[in-house]
């Protein structure tokens, strides 16, 4: 039974589906804010698989460790909004998750690969 028709699948999906295009976009800035202005023409090296995936992991990491700075921050007595604290911790906690799916997708495909006849 929901409550003012917020719950159900329907409204656990849409939930989802919002917190992935927020992520996404977080990542977009943070990837335009950190990228490097080319000052000539100079080749630029494309970024392989495990740089991206570093990448991806240190910003996951960085989001776990600002959400661990303000919730302290919270529960010291500091002036923090409730809202941004819930708001860093759900987004560590989606972060994290998305890491978790792809490292099992990865180790998916890995068992796929080596299982198959030479």
């Amino acid at each position: 039974m929901s409550v003012g028709g917020v719950g159900g699948v329907g409204g656990v999906d849409r939930v989802m589906q919002l917190r992935a295009q927020i992520l996404e976009r977080n990542q977009a800035l943070a990837r335009a804010s950190s990228a490097p202005v080319p000052t000539g023409p100079a080749e630029t090296k494309p970024t392989s698989f495990a740089d991206t995936l570093d990448g991806a992991l240190k910003s996951v990491n960085e989001g776990q460790n600002a959400a661990a700075k303000i919730s302290e921050s919270y529960e010291r007595g500091e002036t923090v909004d409730i809202a941004k604290v819930m708001l860093a911790r759900q987004q560590a906690s989606v972060g994290f998750e998305a890491t978790l799916q792809v490292r099992n997708k990865l180790l998916s495909a890995y068992k796929d690969i080596m299982s198959m006849p030479v």
